[in-house]
């Protein structure tokens, strides 16, 4: 399908929902089971585009991992820290995670790799983990070497001469990725002597580093920290788990929280509750300032829409997954929001900085553009529209929300919701 009318709903809402398992957690539990020894089960599992083009460049690594969709599982038999393949090229499309943590672990083996991707990838910089890898030993080379003179520049394709991770002292940055750190960090345990790594710069997205140091922790691993700044792993194993759980995406259920705040009534999300370790549960937060309550039970969360919606002035450093989500419901505020804190959102899968704001002027509404954010204004009258996605799942889930109140919204290359929410527009129809 290349485009979809959305039909906005005649009333206020009054729906559950169950939205698919973290991305996040996915990821990092496929990555952490590979290291341990012997066979894990992960029970509500995300199957995306994303968590597929990972498993699968864990089989092409040579690791047994089944993949059971109808039952949203997936098992991984880790081999202590093995890599099987001494020679693999894998691609792993416009897949950040699976870029930045499959870079950190290769060095782990013992051979020649090659990490590749779609155009977009290629233009993702990945040289601040490059270089940080580079400091404990490792040998990780951009193959486009003759094209880039500054290591910081270096994207994707990479090329990894593995023959273990020597270790010892690093610094990484912060400001662009903290998949960066939570690549070294879950590696770490797996060098051949202790690792130090300090942030040489401020650190974005900290929900996201504490939420991999979480899942270290329940496989057995525990990491010395000096808050955001400084961490220290010593040579250790992760346990076996035979069964580890993933909890439903809160960056996914940002959609389906903020519905209510724009259409009245009420939305449950089911199987996800405010203690979750995914830093974008924080979105609720958000909510809260602009007048919606939010109720938990029974590992559910219910979200309810109060008018006037606030308009708010807010730092989205932490979550800024869920900064398009806000932008898309910013509109029907009392008041202007100013989002904040999100220039990192310029190296996602679009400049999602620019290409939200370049959407909602599509849409007649007025907003401001600036380097680390922008500044949306209420908006009465909507414009009909061909919304862009850009190739970016968020950029087609977050302004589909505006179809729910607008009558003359398309959205453009729909399927682009594969990437972490295959099935966005079934769960979104069911709203009505």
């Amino acid at each position: 399908m290349t485009s979809l009318r959305l039909t906005p709903l005649s009333h206020s809402l009054s729906a559950t929902v169950r939205v698919p398992g973290s991305k996040s957690l996915t990821n990092r539990a496929l990555l952490i089971a590979s290291l341990a020894n012997g066979t894990t089960r992960l029970t509500n599992a995300l199957f995306s585009d994303d968590s597929r083009y990972f498993a699968h460049a864990l089989q092409t690594l040579g690791f047994d991992v089944q993949l059971d969709e109808t039952n949203h599982e997936m098992t991984v038999t880790g081999l202590g820290g093995k890599i099987p393949a001494q020679k693999a090229d894998l691609f792993i499309g416009n897949a950040g995670t699976a870029a930045r943590f499959l870079s950190a672990f290769l060095t782990l083996g013992h051979g020649e790799y090659i990490l590749d991707g779609e155009p977009r990838m290629r233009e993702r910089p990945i040289g601040d983990l490059v270089d940080a890898l580079t400091q404990l030993g490792a040998i990780v080379e951009s193959v486009e070497r003759s094209t880039l003179n500054v290591q910081r520049l270096i994207c994707p394709p990479v090329k990894i001469i593995a023959n273990g991770l020597p270790g010892g002292e690093t610094k990484v940055a912060g400001n662009i990725s903290s998949q960066f750190l939570s690549a070294l960090l879950m590696v770490a345990p797996y060098a051949q002597n202790p690792i130090e790594i300090s942030l040489s710069t401020e650190l974005n997205s900290k929900p996201y580093v504490d939420m991999t140091i979480s899942i270290m922790r329940d496989f057995g691993v525990e990491i010395e920290r000096d808050g955001h700044t400084q961490f220290v792993i010593h040579p250790n194993s992760y346990s076996l788990i035979p069964n580890y759980p993933i909890e439903s995406d809160a960056s996914a259920a940002s959609y389906f929280f903020a519905a209510p705040a724009i259409c009245g009534g009420t939305v449950k999300v089911e199987n996800i509750s405010r203690r979750s370790v995914q830093g974008d549960i924080g979105f609720l937060d958000v909510l809260i300032q602009m007048g919606c309550s939010v109720q938990e039970t029974d590992n559910c969360l219910l979200v309810i829409g109060h008018s006037p919606l606030r308009g708010i002035d807010v730092d989205m450093r932490d979550i800024p997954d869920t900064a398009q989500t806000l932008a898309a419901i910013a509109p029907f505020a009392s008041s202007p929001t100013r989002i904040r804190g999100i220039a990192s959102a310029r190296v996602k899968e679009t400049d999602r900085i620019h290409a939200t704001c370049a959407e909602l002027s599509r849409l007649g509404v007025k907003v401001e553009e600036h380097q680390d954010g922008m500044t949306i204004y209420p908006c009465q009258t909507f414009r009909p529209a061909n919304i862009q996605t850009y190739n970016d799942h968020r950029m087609a889930m977050a302004f589909s929300l505006i179809g729910l109140r607008f009558d003359g919204m398309t959205i453009e290359n729909p399927s682009c919701v594969s990437k972490t929410f295959p099935n966005f527009f079934d769960v979104l129809k069911s709203l009505g």
